[in-house]
């Protein structure tokens, strides 16, 4: 595992500190209604998300395709790999004149264990113009490649936060 850092907050009550989420990742609902605006358009508006939690990350939310405006995404042909998840392949948005590149992530063929995820989309909350979990607007997890996504409801510090390399 990797070394933990100085000033891991202890949440309060309600709270969940991302030094407590399990690796390899764990895979639970989220009943709280998701929703993200973007253009004009709510893409999203949700309660059957799923999120994944893994250790110094935010969460993760994954969207179910029918309650994804599917006709905004188109499949861009990049693609990552996750030693737990598998191979990921990204979605750009467009929306009139407004073009986002690598807008959402999914895992087509989820490795085992991950089958909640199949046929879902998770966005990049930065990339959006809104993204909210329950009354609660997100905060985008910092750095380029993480998509985790922030509400008061979990607390750090964040893989991504300056410093946190060797993390």
């Amino acid at each position: 595992m990797s070394p933990q850092p100085k000033g891991i907050v202890k949440p309060h009550p309600g709270q969940e500190s991302v030094w407590d989420y399990p690796r390899p990742p764990l895979v639970e609902p989220e009943f709280d209604l998701v929703r993200i605006e973007f253009a004009g358009y709510v893409l999203v508006e949700t309660n059957r998300s799923v999120r994944i939690l893994e250790t110094s990350h935010p969460p993760c939310y994954y969207i179910p395709q029918p309650d994804i405006l599917m006709e905004f995404l188109f499949e861009n042909g990049r693609t990552s790999l996750c030693e737990f998840k598998g191979r990921a392949i990204y979605w750009d948005l467009q929306v009139d004149d407004r073009h986002v590149t690598d807008a959402a992530w999914s895992y087509p063929d989820p490795l085992r264990g991950y089958g909640a995820i199949r046929n879902c989309l998770a966005f990049y909350a930065g990339r959006m113009d809104a993204c909210y979990v329950g009354e609660h607007r997100v905060v985008p997890q910092p750095g380029l490649f993480y998509g985790g996504w922030i509400t008061p409801h979990v607390v750090g510090p964040f893989k991504g936060e300056p410093g946190s390399e060797g993390w």
